[in-house]
């Protein structure tokens, strides 16, 4: 799983960072958990730098987060309604998630926003509120960046570390990083079998 990673970051650099990123952001196919450390490593190990891959990271990131907050912006919580209903077990939400998100937002939107960037698994879908609710876009944009880049950080430092005092590294990351996707997986297949829809009341 992490093979190619490596061979798309050592080739491409920091434009492979930041695609990475991009496409976790958008279509997580692999977790920032695996690509950030692993890009750490490479920093490590020369020649990229350990900011370099910080601020390319965090850049491919808040090009996902942008691209999900135009497309909720956009589409509207009305609309987003019908969409709920009908598929919302597949993303283990329902309306009254959607309502609490709502009042949530309406008091502590940009602490939310900054937050999320840092939790697992929220911090890609945290635009699609933000979005839906039509948080503000400078806000969105300052929030966004602070938790991403805290977020990106953290991997990042921790692969540099790790990349510093193991000659084979893949040998640590390899089944780190089966485990971390593992536990993703398994997280989701929890929720869909304990997922009960639940009816707005009134």
């Amino acid at each position: 799983m992490t093979d190619w990673v490596i061979d798309l970051i050592q080739k491409t650099g920091y434009l492979g960072v930041g695609f990475l990123m991009f496409l976790e952001t958008v279509f997580p196919p692999v977790p920032s958990e695996v690509i950030m450390p692993l890009a750490g490593v490479a920093a490590a190990q020369g020649p990229m730098t350990l900011w370099g891959v910080i601020a390319s990271g965090t850049a491919g990131a808040m090009f996902g987060n942008f691209f999900w907050y135009l497309v909720a912006r956009v589409i509207g919580i009305d609309r987003f309604r019908p969409f709920i209903e009908r598929h919302g077990r597949w993303l283990t939400i329902d309306w009254p998630d959607v309502e609490k998100a709502e009042r949530l937002f309406g008091r502590f939107g940009p602490v939310l926003v900054g937050l999320g960037r840092m939790l697992p698994t929220i911090r890609s879908v945290i635009s699609i509120p933000a979005g839906l609710l039509h948080m503000r876009l400078k806000n969105f944009l300052i929030w966004s960046t602070i938790g991403t880049a805290g977020w990106s950080s953290a991997l990042a430092i921790a692969g540099y570390l790790l990349g510093q005092q193991f000659e084979n590294i893949n040998s640590v990351i390899g089944p780190l990083s089966t485990a971390i996707i593992a536990a993703i997986i398994l997280t989701y297949v929890w929720r869909q079998l304990t997922w009960r829809k639940r009816h707005p009341k009134g």
